[in-house]
């Protein structure tokens, strides 16, 4: 994969009614001048998963290994990459009240953010 030094910035939305329920997510990546739009849904769904798909979708279309600046109005998912995440790891995937919600998310989440 090509290395390319520039930057890419992600804005990121997701939601559904009821919650659970019918759900949609949203993003928009914008390099320079160019803006690429993405979205799509989920029939029986959360919040949540609808936040993460957004952030997952977005990191999945990037072609070249670029730096990132990912932009959510979810506390979850910013607060799950930036401190929830390394605990969760070490612990298995595991919190104190159980496994980790959302887990396969976060493993795919995971993934994308290490490339």
């Amino acid at each position: 994969m090509t290395i390319d030094k520039s930057e890419v910035s992600i804005y990121t939305d997701g939601g559904c009614e009821p919650n659970p329920g019918v759900g949609g997510w949203a993003a928009i990546l914008v390099h320079g001048r160019r803006e690429k739009e993405l979205s799509g849904g989920a029939q029986e769904t959360t919040n949540n998963r609808m936040e993460m798909t957004a952030a997952i979708q977005a990191l999945s279309s990037l072609k070249h290994h670029c730096v990132i600046h990912i932009y959510t109005d979810s506390q979850y998912l910013k607060n799950g990459i930036t401190q929830w995440m390394k605990n969760w790891k070490r612990n298995n995937w595991k919190t104190r009240s159980g496994p980790v919600k959302n887990k396969d998310l976060w493993l795919e989440l995971d993934d994308l953010v290490q490339h």
